[in-house]
């Protein structure tokens, strides 16, 4: 079997475009058209690459953009403040903090001051608590990603068993979840899991966010599966691999994301659908 390939970057075009359409349909209503702001903290490179296409993206579709690119000696005083600036101000309704954050900063503290509605990254403990409760408001772009990529292979998902590889608060626990939301059954395995690789391989969907490269081989994959490749890791020759060995897994799998191209420009859709939602609550047409 040769696994059919879950193009990420189609997918992101398609929706891309749409959200241009509303943000147009907006804009000649009378209303203002959403504001996104990315603050970035530091000069790590892949974040850097990461910011350059939230850029892009936003003047793709027609957003007001606020990029802001930070000392890595910003504190974390200086960043909650501007934090609750942006929280403030009625133009923007997207807040992204680009993570990693230098080590002096906490990483939960920041994402706590974000305002819950302006949270694209839908990761603040209410929104988080929401999907728990099974009544979700802003989700988790990247969680989010994973389950429309899933829509778009028309497979029924319910009653499903799905393993998730990786358990972080980002991408492992929202994605198990959204994928209980959807019916599934679903096994979570992690670093202190026993016997991983005959959980996954008993599983019809595959979701991978452990950030080491090539873990997921072929004896891990029952045949037919669907294969979600969140992780995304650069070699030492400059290119970047997945959790997932492509090439191998792909010969039993029925559908497979590649990497680069597949969840990530997902992810990036799904912020700007999260910032277009937030400006729709906000500012109503």
């Amino acid at each position: 079997m040769a696994a059919e390939i879950l193009d990420g970057q189609a997918i992101m075009r398609a929706r891309r475009k749409a959200i241009k359409t509303r943000v147009a349909a907006r804009v000649s209503a009378g209303h203002r058209a959403p504001g996104l702001a990315v603050l970035l903290v530091g000069d790590d490179p892949a974040s850097r690459v990461y910011v350059r296409l939230k850029r892009q993206d936003c003047q793709v579709v027609g957003f007001k953009s606020d990029v802001r690119h930070l000392p890595a000696s910003t504190t974390q005083a200086e960043l909650v403040e501007i934090v609750e600036t942006l929280n403030a101000d009625s133009s923007i309704d997207g807040i992204l903090v680009q993570l990693p954050l230098p080590a002096h900063i906490d990483a939960l503290t920041v994402t706590e001051t974000v305002s819950p509605s302006k949270d694209v990254d839908g990761v603040h403990p209410f929104n988080m608590g929401r999907l728990v409760l099974r009544e979700p408001a802003i989700r988790s772009c990247t969680s989010l990603a994973v389950m429309k990529l899933l829509e778009h292979t028309d497979v029924p998902i319910r009653g499903l068993h799905a393993a998730v590889v990786g358990a972080s608060n980002h991408v492992g626990r929202p994605t198990g979840l959204e994928l209980l939301l959807a019916g599934c059954t679903v096994t979570t395995v992690h670093r202190f899991s026993r016997n991983t690789a005959e959980h996954v391989a008993r599983a019809d969907i595959v979701v991978s966010a452990t950030g080491i490269a090539g873990i997921i081989t072929a004896d891990w994959i029952k045949d037919g599966a669907i294969v979600i490749d969140v992780g995304i890791i650069a070699q030492a020759d400059g290119r970047l691999a997945g959790d997932v060995r492509f090439d191998e897994v792909a010969e039993k799998a029925s559908w497979i994301t590649p990497v680069p191209g597949g969840v990530g420009p997902m992810t990036r859709a799904m912020m700007l659908q999260n910032a277009l939602d937030s400006a729709e609550t906000a500012d109503p047409l």
